[in-house]
């Protein structure tokens, strides 16, 4: 690993082939991997130009490069209506936000769904989008509410009885559905025989659902090492394997430009780390 933060710049693709002179710019909290990861690992993985507002300093980095995108001043431009919140993605004169658009917009971009080539969207992108979308509201959604049941603007500290309780049905109960879910999604023809989700081809949901696996097995432990060892979600923890190792995934994973679990939706509190029989 370096001492410092580098701001990764490649060759950006655009998923047909040919290279785009157009960065990427991804804009997000620093500090946290957060729902900014999803998007970072897309470009590793595609060897994307981006920058990342979370490496930057002054005024295009930090905190105040995100302040201005939500500040109650900013009302957008003639054709991007203001974000709400990050991650906001520029590209070009393209300003757009929300987790699941952004990865929309980007996988068949960076080669990580079919290509758009004009005509009719493939509707193979429609069925890479819901399995993105089942791995958020299952693998990052809940699980942050696990330590935010009640209020999201209120102190973990003030919700604690309420946090055990969701957490011990989001491990007894959540977590193995989706992990199941997906199990039965590879076991599936139209999985293409593994190890990845849908086509026989790694796709953005193939991403998310590792940083959202990578994400549980940081906040529950006990829970994920059981359902590993239980042999039951072997599919799922392949393809997450399959991912880790992926050659830019990999140089990434190891590199400065990873951080590391804090106080973002992902957290590790003891008195949350049940186990699935527990």
């Amino acid at each position: 690993m370096s001492d410092g933060p580098d701001v990764k710049r490649q060759k950006t693709s655009d998923g047909s082939g040919s290279s785009s002179g157009t960065e990427y710019e991804l804009i997000y909290w620093p500090g946290i991997p957060g729902r900014g990861e999803h998007v970072r690992l897309c470009f590793e993985e595609a060897g994307a130009s981006y920058t990342d507002s979370a490496l930057l300093d002054g005024d295009a980095g930090g905190v105040k490069a995100v302040m201005v995108q939500i500040d109650a001043s900013n009302k957008g431009s003639a054709s991007s209506p203001p974000p709400l919140a990050p991650p906001v993605l520029r590209h070009g004169d393209l300003t757009i936000s929300q987790l699941p658009n952004i990865l929309l917009y980007l996988g068949p971009r960076l080669g990580l769904g079919p290509a758009l080539t004009g005509g009719d969207i493939p509707k193979e992108i429609y069925n890479i989008n819901q399995l993105a979308l089942t791995a958020l509201d299952g693998l990052s959604n809940e699980p942050h509410d696990c330590h935010h049941p009640v209020a999201v603007g209120d102190y973990y500290e003030d919700q604690k009885d309420e946090a055990k309780r969701k957490s011990k049905d989001y491990v007894r109960n959540r977590l193995p559905k989706f992990l199941g879910y997906f199990q039965r999604v590879l076991e599936g023809e139209a999985s293409g025989n593994g190890p990845w989700l849908h086509g026989g081809a790694l796709s953005w949901a193939d991403i998310v659902l590792f940083q959202g696996l990578d994400g549980v097995k940081f906040a529950f432990p006990k829970a994920t090492g059981a359902a590993e060892k239980s042999g039951k979600y072997d599919k799922v923890f392949a393809l997450y394997a399959a991912v880790k190792e992926r050659p830019n995934i990999k140089k990434y994973l190891e590199s400065s430009r990873r951080q590391k679990y804090s106080m973002g939706i992902y957290r590790y509190y003891e008195e949350l780390d049940f186990d699935l029989e527990e």
